[in-house]
């Protein structure tokens, strides 16, 4: 397929973990969780941000690396955006990655980057990255056709110790090279769907004193979440925006998704994906033909669910702000779906189009945990890699990116992998991105967990920014309290 020379889209994505691992299986020995389960719903292991590591550091380090492995013109670059829930200045955001990045170009014999750069930063859960995404797309399309446009999201995910949530945290930062005439996949978003509904409780980071009344930034980290409720918010928005999509297609809803080569989706543990992609299938064969409603009336039997009470469930779209009370929050929102959904997961259908499509890179991100705005990023990075090196031909093939963001939002937004994809994906870099790696012991997780504290680890930065120290001072004549300074180590 001969692209257009106003195609834009995805031209390469870097990656900067945190060295700090937790294992699971470690986790669950110290915790008295079943290893088995959360091997299988959540995954093996996760990272934490160190004591001299931040938000910012993980972007910068990200950004720069997208940079150097493919050899980017700094000053071609006009547009940065941050991606992130995890910000610690509701001031600045994205021109502090500038800073960094220019700073360490200039050390390293470098330009900056344009002094004609924008810099938004985009929050919405974890949906904050694709919105930057798709804000470069419609700059580069508008006013930036002779530039380059990164897209950086970073995150860290903490919860409770002894939450549900505690195996998800997670920490990191994907950083994605957007231009015209891509070298990895083209983006048209007029064939993309949106979404969005207030869910008020569904997951929220509110600045509260839990001890009392009133605001606190100390909290900032700590979600408040319902996490049944959460899954269903999930489901729900991811539908609305591909029902949006549909509309934009020729094709049925069901032939849309078998059209699909490969699916990468909002993964804040393992599981997750795979139940909203198989309600999306199960969503998608109501809205059918006479052979699709066959196909679901066959799980529907096997389930014990009337055809036309799983119909009724799912149109009209329940309101599920409704369910968002004390009263409700418990209650299932889909019983009929999920029971059917049980019926398919032991089909033939669910294994070559639920799994099949969503199998790239799912083992390499079991390392992960959750990453919030670079957990669909990151996952693509590591199913782009996964392709290349087992030889996927996904040339002129579609692949979906499903992006979602607690509150809640989903967009769906197809992408065309364009010919010689491989040699752009070589710089990915997804599994050196896994080094260093240091595994962490119980005492040593509740010391950086809880304290920011690494007694007894050694670990010596190179090639990365770290935070070299916090202001404090707030006088008359000068004021740099809270604010973080920065230092590249070569």
């Amino acid at each position: 397929m001969q692209m257009s020379k106003n195609t834009i889209g995805l031209s390469g994505i870097s990656l900067y973990l945190p060295p700090y691992r937790v294992d699971l299986q470690r986790w669950c020995e110290w915790t008295g969780a079943e290893w088995e389960k959360i091997r299988k719903v959540v995954g093996t292991g996760f990272r934490l941000l160190g004591p001299q590591q931040s938000v910012y550091t993980m972007a910068a380090n990200a950004v720069l690396r997208l940079i150097k492995n493919y050899d980017i013109d700094p000053g071609k670059v006009r547009y940065l955006a941050l991606g992130t829930e995890s910000s610690t200045d509701n001031s600045a955001g994205a021109i502090i990655v500038k800073g960094m990045v220019d700073q360490a170009l200039t050390g390293l014999g470098f330009p900056r980057l344009s002094r004609n750069c924008e810099v938004p930063e985009f929050k919405h859960a974890c949906l904050g990255g694709i919105y930057g995404l798709k804000n470069a797309l419609r700059f580069l399309g508008m006013d930036g056709a002779d530039s380059v446009a990164i897209v950086v999201c970073a995150d860290k995910a903490l919860y409770e110790r002894g939450s549900s949530g505690e195996p998800t945290q997670g920490a990191g930062a994907v950083a994605m090279l957007l231009t015209t005439d891509p070298r990895i996949a083209s983006i048209d978003l007029r064939q993309a769907g949106t979404a969005s509904d207030y869910r008020g409780v569904d997951f929220r980071k509110p600045l509260i004193n839990r001890n009392g009344t009133g605001a606190s930034p100390d909290f900032v980290d700590i979600p408040v979440y319902n996490g049944k409720y959460s899954t269903s918010c999930y489901v729900d928005e991811m539908q609305r925006a591909l029902e949006d999509m549909y509309r934009k297609d020729q094709l049925s809803p069901i032939e849309n998704l078998r059209s699909v080569e490969a699916v990468f989706m909002h993964r804040p543990y393992q599981r997750m994906p795979e139940t909203g992609w198989g309600m999306a299938y199960l969503f998608a064969l109501a809205d059918g033909d006479q052979e699709a409603l066959d196909e679901l009336n066959s799980y529907c039997i096997a389930a014990d669910v009337k055809l036309e009470d799983f119909i009724s469930e799912v149109h009209p779209a329940p309101d599920l702000a409704t369910f968002g009370v004390r009263e409700r929050i418990s209650d299932e929102i889909f019983p009929r779906s999920l029971s059917v959904l049980k019926v398919f997961r032991h089909s033939d259908a669910f294994e070559n189009f639920v799994r099949n499509k969503i199998q790239l890179g799912a083992e390499d991100m079991l390392e992960l945990g959750n990453l919030y705005t670079a957990a669909l990023p990151a996952w693509l990075a590591a199913g782009l890699e996964d392709a290349r090196t087992t030889n996927v031909p996904l040339e002129n093939k579609k692949v979906l990116l499903v992006g979602y963001g607690s509150g809640d939002a989903a967009d769906a937004i197809p992408m065309r992998i364009v010919p010689g994809w491989q040699s752009a994906t070589e710089s990915v870099c997804f599994h050196e991105s896994l080094e260093p790696s240091i595994d962490l012991s119980h005492d040593q997780y509740l010391a950086l967990r809880d304290r920011g504290e690494t007694a007894g680890l050694v670990y010596a930065p190179s090639n990365e920014f770290v935070v070299d120290r916090v202001g404090s001072e707030i006088t008359p004549i000068f004021q740099d309290a809270g604010i973080e300074y920065y230092r590249y180590i070569q």
